[in-house]
């Protein structure tokens, strides 16, 4: 397996001989909404052309359509064949802007040779639980490969644990930049909570992914990195690629 960080919750897999992307998020640097309303995002520009993060890319893999994870950016550029692989609830808004090849993941589905298999998240809590709505992370399975739980945008609660417990995961990938939500609210990861999962499961492999690129985040990899450490959460555990970086398991 081959993971390549693109930015934010991109991730360019290369899993069983495929390719996939994950929630392309494909906008110039300041060109979107302020989520907190201090600085437009992305915060970042890409590391490379859009024409170089979609070159060999055979499926797309979305965990929910929020703006920071299924841009028109990507609308636009993606190639309207590309199988996509989406939430139920998402999928008839999907197909509404022309992706021909739609597949909602309602539990497992099989897809060249690798099981999918969606997973539930809270993103927040409360009233702002409900504003956020549904989103989904996924279980992918293939022969000859590392079992990886994408867990996508969810704090840490019992679900999480529950699909460790069930499927075992080789790698389990994280959004764990502490992004909140009116002021105060987690929405997904942070520095605490991605600490605790790695002394959860130590002989487990985290990538920390969705960093650096909202406004609403309240975690640097720098600032996870030294809190890792502080905890004693090795670098061989915990992973924090930067944007472009290749890790290959």
């Amino acid at each position: 397996m081959k993971l390549q960080q693109i930015r934010n919750a991109t991730l360019k897999l290369t899993y069983a001989g495929k390719v996939l992307l994950t929630d392309p998020y494909l906008a110039e640097k300041h060109s979107m909404v302020s989520y907190r309303g201090d600085q437009w995002s992305p915060l970042v520009e890409l590391p490379f052309s859009i024409s170089d993060v979609l070159d060999g890319v055979e499926m797309v893999l979305v965990s929910h359509i929020h703006s920071d994870h299924f841009d028109k950016t990507a609308q636009k550029n993606l190639s309207k064949k590309l199988p996509l692989y989406c939430q139920p609830t998402d999928a008839t808004e999907i197909e509404k802007i022309g992706f021909h090849q739609v597949v909602p993941v309602h539990d497992s589905v099989v897809w060249e040779g690798i099981t999918i298999t969606r997973t539930e998240g809270r993103h927040g809590s409360g009233d702002v639980l409900k504003e956020m709505g549904e989103v989904s992370g996924y279980v992918l399975q293939a022969e000859n490969e590392p079992t990886v739980y994408w867990a996508g945008d969810t704090v840490l609660y019992d679900a999480v644990f529950n699909v460790i417990s069930e499927f075992k995961p080789d790698i389990i990938l994280t959004h764990s930049c502490g992004a909140i939500w009116d002021d105060h609210v987690p929405i997904i990861m942070n520095a605490k909570q991605t600490v605790s999962l790695c002394k959860a499961v130590p002989e487990t492999v985290v990538v920390a992914t969705h960093m650096g690129t909202v406004d609403h985040g309240t975690v640097t990899r720098e600032g996870l990195r030294t809190y890792a450490e502080k905890e004693g959460v090795p670098p061989r555990q915990l992973r924090i690629p930067e944007d472009g970086e290749i890790l290959k398991f």
